[in-house]
């Protein structure tokens, strides 16, 4: 699709443009006609009209076209600028070379980081998180969304005495009501809304009380019958060495007996 002018430096010399993009040529065609252009631009136009670009002869076919090798290395050794320019980088290449100093530019990483980073801050998105707005946006849309555009953002108290608050949806209905429109804030109703969701959040709060109480209680009984079976298992274990200590006790008694009743007969004779 050709190379941007302004990435050359100095003059480009007007052979070296393709009439169509009027970009310096990338990959140049010639045509049977002798007309020259970048192979992304004349590939197609072939494929779908079937003639030259400059309208002068019917090409049936992209078989018929030519790649120019000596206009290619000419162009390839024009001095462009690097890919990352606009990012900072300043180095000026050969065009055969430019894919080559790509691949080590030093702000070419930088470029692909912030590419990603702009693609996944654009692919995520996020639930308002102001009550009652249920639009998904943009990660990065809302923190905006809900300071300038929600309707549900907050708008203020009610002056009439309960002293909630309003949000811009409701403060709009509300002077719809004054008009006649109705649908508007009404403080007894929003009261025994909000009552009515405490309630509600209590009797969830209390229901997971006595859901966790039930796992303690389940835990502790487990716990005991473990410490339970330990203290038996200790007792048994205790039981066998006081029998084999009561058993290597008697050994010893009687072997000390054998050898004090020798001792005796040699002292009688």
């Amino acid at each position: 699709m050709g190379f941007e002018l302004d990435r050359f430096k100095g003059t480009v010399d007007p052979d070296f443009k393709c009439n169509l993009c009027n970009k310096v040529l990338e990959e140049p065609l010639t045509t049977p006609c002798g007309h020259v252009f970048c192979a992304g631009c004349v590939l197609p136009w072939v494929v779908r009209r079937s003639s030259c670009p400059a309208q002068c002869q019917r090409i049936s076919s992209a078989q018929e076209l030519n790649l120019v090798l000596p206009l290619k290395n000419l162009i390839l050794k024009l001095d462009i600028k690097c890919d990352n320019h606009a990012r900072g980088c300043d180095a000026v290449v050969q065009l055969r070379h430019l894919a080559e100093h790509a691949e080590t530019c030093g702000y070419a990483a930088a470029a692909a980081a912030a590419a990603a980073a702009a693609a996944a801050a654009a692919a995520a998105t996020t639930k308002c998180r102001n009550r009652g707005c249920g639009e998904w946006l943009a990660l990065r849309d809302v923190d905006a969304h809900m300071r300038d555009a929600c309707d549900y953002r907050a708008a203020g108290t009610c002056e009439d005495g309960c002293g909630l608050t309003l949000t811009h949806r409701e403060r709009r209905t509300r002077l719809e009501d004054e008009d006649g429109g109705g649908g508007g804030h009404c403080c007894v109703r929003s009261l025994k809304a909000l009552s009515g969701a405490l309630h509600g959040k209590v009797l969830r709060l209390d229901k997971e009380l006595k859901k966790q109480s039930l796992r303690a209680n389940a835990r502790e009984k487990s716990l005991l019958a473990q410490l339970s079976a330990v203290h038996a298992e200790l007792q048994v274990t205790a039981l066998k060495y006081q029998r084999k200590f009561t058993e290597y006790s008697a050994r010893i008694d009687a072997l000390s007996r054998s050898l004090a009743f020798p001792v005796k007969v040699a002292k009688t004779q």
